[in-house]
């Protein structure tokens, strides 16, 4: 029997032996069998030439009357292009003037003796082969035809990345005694912040399976029947509001341990994201730094900070408190604080730039921006003359700074003033391109207040251990309290986040109940989880990391669909495959099931 696939040789089958763009200088003389799409023909008369692309990349094969069969070279004439053949050939080097440095072949070219067509192809709807600077053609287009979008180079690049990816993953946390574990896909509804993608049941009528939002509970009970340490490159699910770049479905690093602090997952995650970031090229040198949740807040209006620029905000309340501007006191009085961002060399902006910064400042929720630069004159800007004498240096402005405040309760203003400062630092060119700052977000609060209800609602999830110094907290004042959560981020993007978890099913009882949860309902939803905890529980933590948006940073790429085979629409839309779609209404019959309305 003949074998069609070797173990010896990768890639080499009884229809080729040799990957199209492997070819160079080492393999002059050899004669190959080969098989790829036309990217390429040009027809020089008695000459043609074909790029001819495989999964490696392109080379340059040439068809000539001396070499070539006469079949070959009148059927290389007529190829029609991203058409599949088999050639075969011997590779010879390009003259030295012909060498094309664009591509990793281009020292060599394959003169083709045969060719046979396998897969003829019609007219592609959307170009595989572009020429530099061509524009992509729409996405929604593209997304259509994905077969034909995924043979572009840069896209076959970052699919077979997030493989490498994937394998450094698997090679690392195995390496540490991680074990990779499936849990299910069809699992029990448990609201985790969004809504659930429902499955109905066909033999139990009224009754419906979730997708899962996230392995949380799952990965506990490993930990609870003793496993120790869990991995998974899970899928998930979230029936979300429509959001640019988020996707239904995703791919997460989900991570879990047993009898570990925040410190042991920590160090496991830095260990990880090293493994992942070499994979790509790259060489990182943990431990990374950390700032608490108060810290970030306070500084930069927001919990995942950009540190690779200043522009830090700043507390001047007693500076305006001062002042004669009463909207300003108006604020204070009500509880609020001034704060901003001081901006060297900013007195040179525009007003029209700076009622640009004001209108971002308004679409977060501030009432506006107080503006104010510093000229040889002094303090200069709608409400400086209200300010008094000395106030430029108190604010710590220099001649030619820009100063930009907002007067409001935290709330307001911090997300307000992250968002002017994410701007000024576009704006000013402040980015380094090149720069890696990774920090860990720490003691974040463990409930806050729904704005609506005053109800209390977990800043992550339920299954959140309280900060050992804030346990009393919890029956006083339990928003004050913290949580044993940490966040890594990534130049303003949030890369994972984890926990210790609660092991006690007292403690979590009684964070349930905190929640609104009362014991029946606790049952109903987490009673598994609750009966598991009482069988006894190791401590245990753990962290998931986005992969997609891992993927996505490491390839360089501008949104997670281009990292992703197959993704949806920020419409949630599959265009190639056309879901979701309607069903025959005896298939919902089968489900006991039907539209409302139709």
């Amino acid at each position: 029997m003949t074998a069609t696939m070797s173990h010896a040789v990768p890639f080499k089958t009884a229809l080729r032996d040799t990957l199209c763009g492997s070819l160079r200088l080492e393999n002059v003389g050899a004669s190959v069998r080969l098989g790829g799409w036309v990217h390429r023909r040009r027809d020089l008369g008695g000459l043609v030439f074909i790029d001819l692309r495989d999964r490696a990349g392109i080379v340059q094969v040439s068809f000539d009357p001396d070499f070539a069969s006469p079949q070959a070279l009148e059927l290389a004439r007529g190829l029609g292009t991203e058409s599949v053949v088999l050639i075969t050939g011997d590779v010879v080097a390009r003259p030295a003037q012909m060498r094309n440095a664009e591509l990793e072949s281009g020292d060599v070219e394959v003169r083709g003796r045969t060719l046979r067509l396998v897969g003829p192809a019609e007219t592609p709807v959307i170009p595989v082969a572009r020429n530099r600077g061509e524009p992509l053609p729409a996405e929604e287009l593209r997304l259509r035809h994905r077969h034909l979008d995924l043979r572009r180079p840069e896209l076959r690049d970052n699919i077979i990345l997030r493989h490498t990816l994937m394998q450094a993953t698997r090679a690392y946390l195995s390496g540490e005694g991680f074990v990779e574990i499936e849990t299910p896909i069809l699992t029990k509804p448990t609201p985790e912040g969004a809504r659930d993608y429902l499955v109905p049941s066909r033999v139990h009528p009224g009754e419906f399976y979730a997708l899962p939002q996230s392995p949380q509970l799952y990965k506990q009970l490993l930990m609870v029947s003793g496993f120790d340490r869990y991995f998974q490159i899970a899928r998930c699910f979230r029936d979300e509001d429509l959001r640019a770049d988020r996707q239904p479905e995703f791919t997460q690093i989900d991570i879990e341990a047993s009898f570990v602090t925040r410190e042991d997952i920590m160090a496991v995650a830095e260990g990880l994201i090293s493994a992942l970031w070499s994979a790509a090229g790259h060489t990182l040198q943990p431990p990374f730094r950390r700032m608490t949740y108060g810290d970030a807040m306070e500084r930069y209006g927001c919990d995942r900070p950009d540190l690779r620029y200043g522009l830090e905000i700043r507390d001047v309340t007693p500076v305006f408190a001062a002042s004669d501007l009463s909207f300003v006191k108006q604020a204070i009085d009500a509880g609020g604080r001034v704060r901003g961002i001081r901006v060297t060399g900013g007195a040179s902006m525009s007003r029209k730039q700076t009622d640009e910064l004001e209108a971002i400042a308004k679409s977060a929720g501030a009432g506006g921006l107080i503006v104010l630069k510093r000229s040889a004159a002094g303090l200069e800007g709608k409400g400086a003359k209200f300010l008094p004498e000395g106030s430029a240096d108190r604010l710590g402005l220099i001649e030619g700074d820009l100063g930009v405040f907002v007067a409001a309760p935290d709330a307001v203003s911090s997300p307000a003033l992250d968002r002017v400062r994410q701007e000024l630092a576009r704006r000013l060119d402040l980015i380094p391109p090149d720069e890696l700052e990774f920090v860990w977000v720490v003691d974040f609060p463990m409930f806050e207040r729904d704005a609506t209800t005053g109800a209390v609602t977990p800043v992550h999830h339920p299954f959140t251990a309280v900060h050992p110094d804030d346990g009393e907290l919890l029956a006083t004042d339990p928003t004050k309290a913290r949580a044993l959560a940490y966040d890594l981020v990534l130049n303003g993007t949030e890369l994972g986040g984890g926990s210790i978890r609660i092991s006690n099913p007292a403690e979590q009882s009684r964070v349930f109940s905190l929640l609104g949860i009362d014991e029946e309902t606790a049952l109903a939803r987490f009673g598994f989880l609750l009966e598991g905890l009482r069988a006894g529980a190791p401590p245990h933590g753990g962290i998931a990391f986005g992969f997609d948006r891992v993927a996505m940073l490491l390839a360089g790429a501008t949104s997670l669909r281009d990292v992703i085979a197959f993704p949806k629409t920020t419409a949630a839309r599959a265009l190639f495959e056309g879901a979701p779609t309607s069903v025959p209404r005896e298939d919902l019959g089968d489900l006991h099931i039907a539209v409302v309305g139709d």
